[in-house]
């Protein structure tokens, strides 16, 4: 497959170091586990003795001001540390990049950009078939008009458009929560199961209509409180959930489908929720075909705002004592032919996917079949047998 080459300078954000940037790397030592690590100039720093785990750093008052209090250990350069991160040829004997979050559960909103949602509706319509994709999009978008983009769900002109669609038989459960006054949030992936950049994400054998999703992550305590953001790529398998929604968690829910990093950039004086909603992710697929996809996503027009998806997910309703990641959404949703004309885009092994925003770096993985990637198995309980070993729990 080809080679995926990870590049510290992308790594990091267009200010460099100015932000406070923090992440998880396995570490190696007497005994090797993951470690929470501040990501400074002159190197990675681990700060496990101070934070156990990212949900305990992310529970403090103002971690930006502690990371910033926190000496740390000097595990290596960022330069070692990012090349080292490449999968394919990993030195697992010295650190490399893990996902940032690790007991924090994995949630994702859905169906939150007018683009991804007229999407969504086309995959329903569609029944998973690609070679349908074409002619559905262009009576939806016929039906729905060119400034669907700027209807406030919940409001009196979305209901309006809900009956348009209902009485033209068109009407979905997607419409529904992308016009509707409830969010779509749903349960991505299980505790520690999410990838960080280097490593491979990926799909199904079965699957033969699939996509990557660029998006911001938010990282958010159990208080409610979000404390920082990351990039994140939402893999997703569009045949199976096109099929039936009743499918979404075989669709978004597989072997390392879930790709989150590089590292979390936390609030402070020069990085907040106002970087985040002016924000644009870029998208870059490299096939060993030659195929070459470019894309963008605009925070800018997203449907609900980041704080009131936040809402949605935890709250008086819903808590979350270890806090939350959580999936913005996307309005990507590539519909360029990659084989032949009508059949739309998927991926294919090999593929290199690179998501990048200005103020959060770049998250970088490669594409590969999910039974052939290492099985997950570092689960909460092996977790905690390592910091136990390490002595780690003892701080706390």
């Amino acid at each position: 497959m080809k080679e995926l080459s990870l590049d510290p300078e992308s790594f990091l954000p267009e200010d460099g170091y100015a932000g406070t940037l923090v992440g998880r790397a396995s570490v190696s030592g007497a005994i090797a586990g993951p470690s929470v690590i501040a990501i400074r100039e002159d190197g990675a720093f681990d700060i496990s003795d101070a934070a156990p785990t990212m949900s305990d750093l992310l529970e403090l008052p103002a971690p930006a001001q502690r990371v910033a209090q926190l000496a740390g250990r000097r595990i290596g350069s960022i330069a070692d540390l990012v090349r080292n991160s490449a999968a394919h040829r990993c030195d697992t004997r010295k650190p490399f990049l893990l996902a940032p979050c690790d007991l924090q559960v994995i949630k994702a909103a859905g169906v939150t950009f007018a683009a991804s949602l007229v999407e969504r509706v086309i995959e329903e319509q569609a029944k998973g078939d690609p070679s349908r994709a074409a002619a559905l999009r262009g009576q939806v978008m016929a039906l729905i008009g060119e400034h669907f983009g700027s209807v406030k769900p919940g409001s009196s002109e979305a209901m309006r458009i809900k009956e348009l669609f209902v009485e033209r038989g068109l009407w979905s459960q997607y419409l529904e929560v992308g016009i509707g006054p409830d969010a779509e949030v749903f349960t991505k992936a299980p505790v520690l199961s999410s990838v960080g950049s280097g490593a491979d994400v990926g799909i199904r054998r079965d699957s033969s209509w699939n996509n990557p999703e660029p998006e911001i992550v938010l990282a958010v305590n159990s208080r409610g409180e979000t404390v920082g953001a990351a990039l994140g790529n939402d893999v997703n398998l569009r045949d199976f959930e096109g099929r039936s929604a009743l499918l979404l968690g075989k669709s978004k829910d597989n072997n390392a489908a879930c790709a989150i990093g590089p590292f979390f950039r936390l609030f402070d004086a020069g990085f907040s929720i106002e970087d985040v909603r002016h924000a644009t992710v870029d998208l870059v697929v490299e096939g060993e075909d030659g195929f070459v996809l470019r894309g963008a996503s605009s925070m800018a027009q997203i449907s609900r705002d980041p704080l009131d998806l936040v809402a949605h997910a935890i709250g008086p309703n819903h808590q979350y004592p270890d806090g939350i990641v959580l999936f913005l959404g996307t309005m990507f949703a590539p519909v360029e032919d990659r084989d032949q004309p009508g059949g739309g885009f998927t991926h294919k092994v090999g593929d290199v996917v690179r998501i990048s925003s200005p103020k959060l770096g770049s998250l970088v993985n490669r594409v590969n079949w999910c039974d052939r990637i290492a099985p997950w198995s570092f689960g909460v309980r092996a977790l905690f047998s390592n910091l136990a070993a390490r002595g780690l729990l003892n701080q706390q």
